[in-house]
C-alpha cells in the first residue's frame, strides 16, 4: 500500500511538473569539474544490483577518456526520481540527465524547453550515434511523430510467457511447445487443472500485459491520435470488442479456477518462481528472478495472440534517458556550457555502441535497445547457452515495422490511467460488475484525466 502511494504521489507530480517547467529563461552557468573533467551529473531510478551495473558503466565512460565525467546517484523508484529532478529544477540544479520511466513520456515532451531533445544535441554537438540501429518498437516509443527522437533509450523491457515444463508434461502437455494461441492457453489450462494443477494461469503487471500489450499485437488502438502520438487531444478507446473479450475470459477463467489474479504492478512476480502457477505473463525482466528462484523444468514464449490475427511486435517498458536544462534561470542554451551538452551526447553514443547494449543486455536481462547489440549477442553464442533469453527482442521485432498502434502509448497521465484500469478490472474479479461495465467505466475515468492533462499543457 505504501508504495502505491508513493507511485500515485509522483505520477501526481509529474501530471503537474509541465506547467512550472515550460518556464525556462535566463541565464547559463559554468560547469563542473573533476580532475580538469567537464563533469555532469546523472540520477537514475535502478535499484540494486541493476543501479550498480548502471553506476560502473558511468565510471567506465569517465576512464575511458580525459575530457568528461558522469557522476551518477540513486534518487529512488522512477517517479521518486523524477520529482527529485523537479525539484532541483526549480532550484536552478537540475540534473544534466535523469532517467525516465517509459509511461512519463508524455509529461517530458509537454515539459517544453525543461528538456533538451535528443535529436537537438546530436545537431547540435555532432557527435555520431546510430539513431537508425535503434530497434523500432524501442525507438517509436521516445520519438515524435516524425520519427525524431526525444530522449536515449536505455534500459528496454517488454512481456513474455513463462510456463512450468514439469506441469505440462504432468498434464500430457508438449513442454517444448507453448500455444500461440489465447484458445491454446484456455485448452491447456483445462488440462492442467484436471492434472492437478492448483493454479494453472496467472499473470504479473495485469494492465500493462491485458490492454496494452493485448492492444499491440493485435494492432487495435489503445486511444485516438495513434495512442497519443499526434494530439494531447486524444481519447481512451479500450472499450472495444478485443479488450471486452480479453477481460471476460479473464473473469471467466478465474471463477473456474483457471486463473488467478496476482496483484497490481509486479504483486503477482512471485507466483511462478515459486512454483504456485504452471504459466504466468510477466516481464521479461523477471527472468533473473525465475533462475535464481524455480526449483522445476520452465520455458519462455511469446505472449499468446486470439485465433485469426497475424501478430504484432509487443511494447516496451523500462525507460530512457532525458537531458535537462538547468532551471527557471536558464537561457537559450539551457544553463549548460557547449562542453556539458557535448559530455552528455557523448556518454550517450557510449551507452549506445553495439558491445555495452550486448553487455547491459545479458548482464541484467533488459532487452538489448540496438540491433548490433542483439546481433553480436547472438554471434557470441549467449542465446544457446541461455535458451528462451532471445524471445523477447524476437518478439519486439515480430511482424516488421511498427504499425501506429504497436510503436507505444504517449498519453499524459497513464500512470493514473493504468490504476483506474485496475480499479476496474478487480471489480469485475470480484463479480461486482461486467467486462463490458469495466471497460466502459475505465474509459470515462481514463478519458477525464486525458481531458485534464490537455487543459493543464495546452500551449
Amino acid at each position: 500500500m505504501m508504495r502505491r502511494r508513493s507511485v500515485a504521489a509522483g505520477a501526481l507530480a509529474l501530471v503537474a511538473a509541465p506547467a512550472v517547467l515550460r518556464n525556462a529563461h535566463a541565464q547559463g552557468s559554468a560547469p563542473g569539474t573533476v580532475s580538469g573533467k567537464t563533469t555532469i551529473q546523472f540520477w537514475h531510478g535502478l535499484t540494486q544490483p541493476l543501479g550498480g551495473i548502471l553506476e560502473g558503466l558511468a565510471k567506465e565512460f569517465s576512464d575511458s577518456q580525459g575530457n568528461y565525467a558522469v557522476e551518477a546517484s540513486f534518487r529512488g523508484s522512477y517517479p521518486e526520481t523524477m520529482v527529485a529532478a523537479i525539484a532541483a529544477f526549480r532550484a536552478n540544479s537540475a540534473p544534466h540527465i535523469v532517467q525516465m520511466f517509459e509511461v512519463g513520456t508524455a509529461t517530458m515532451i509537454a515539459a517544453g524547453r525543461a528538456v533538451k531533445p535528443l535529436h537537438e544535441l546530436i545537431r547540435e554537438t555532432g557527435v555520431a550515434i546510430d539513431t537508425d540501429d535503434i530497434i523500432p518498437p524501442v525507438k517509436g516509443y521516445y520519438a515524435l511523430a516524425d520519427g525524431r527522437l526525444m530522449s536515449m533509450p536505455f534500459n528496454s523491457s517488454t512481456a513474455i510467457t513463462y510456463y512450468n515444463k514439469d506441469a505440462f508434461r504432468k498434464a500430457g502437455l508438449d513442454p517444448d511447445k507453448f500455444p500461440a494461441t489465447w484458445e491454446g492457453v484456455e485448452a491447456a489450462a483445462r488440462k492442467l487443472k484436471a492434472a492437478g494443477v492448483a493454479t494453472p494461469v496467472s499473470t504479473s503487471w495485469p494492465t500493462w500485459l491485458h490492454v496494452e500489450e493485448l492492444s499491440a499485437i493485435h494492432d487495435v488502438p489503445l486511444a485516438t491520435q495513434q495512442n497519443g502520438f499526434t494530439g494531447l487531444n486524444a481519447e481512451l478507446t479500450v472499450d472495444n470488442p478485443l479488450v471486452r473479450k480479453h477481460w471476460a475470459n479473464l473473469a471467466k477463467w478465474q471463477s473456474e479456477g483457471l486463473f488467478r489474479y496476482g496483484g497490481r504492478d509486479a504483486a503477482g512476480d512471485s507466483i511462478f518462481p515459486a512454483g504456485e502457477a504452471a504459466i504466468t505473463f510477466a516481464s521479461s525482466g523477471m527472468r533473473a528472478r525465475v533462475v535464481k528462484e524455480a526449483q522445476f523444468d520452465w520455458g519462455v514464449a511469446m505472449l499468446p495472440f486470439y485465433e485469426g490475427t497475424s501478430p504484432r511486435n509487443s511494447i516496451i517498458g523500462g525507460a530512457s534517458f532525458w537531458a535537462m536544462n538547468k532551471g527557471p534561470s536558464a537561457g537559450a542554451t539551457g544553463g549548460r556550457t557547449p562542453a556539458e551538452w557535448k559530455a552528455v551526447t557523448e556518454f550517450y553514443r557510449f551507452l549506445n555502441e553495439p558491445e555495452r547494449a550486448a553487455k547491459w543486455h545479458q548482464d541484467t536481462g533488459y532487452v538489448p535497445v540496438t540491433k548490433k547489440g542483439y546481433e553480436l549477442t547472438r554471434a557470441s553464442g549467449f542465446y544457446t547457452k541461455n535458451p528462451g533469453a532471445d524471445v523477447p527482442i524476437e518478439q519486439m521485432l515480430r511482424g516488421g515495422d511498427t504499425t501506429p498502434n504497436t510503436r507505444g502509448i504517449r498519453l499524459g497521465g497513464f500512470p493514473e490511467i493504468r490504476t483506474i484500469m485496475a480499479e476496474e478490472m478487480e471489480r469485475t474479479f470480484q463479480g461486482a460488475q461486467t467486462a463490458d461495465q469495466a471497460l466502459s467505466n475505465a474509459q470515462r475515468r481514463g478519458n477525464t484525466v486525458l481531458r485534464n492533462f490537455e487543459r493543464a499543457n495546452k500551449a
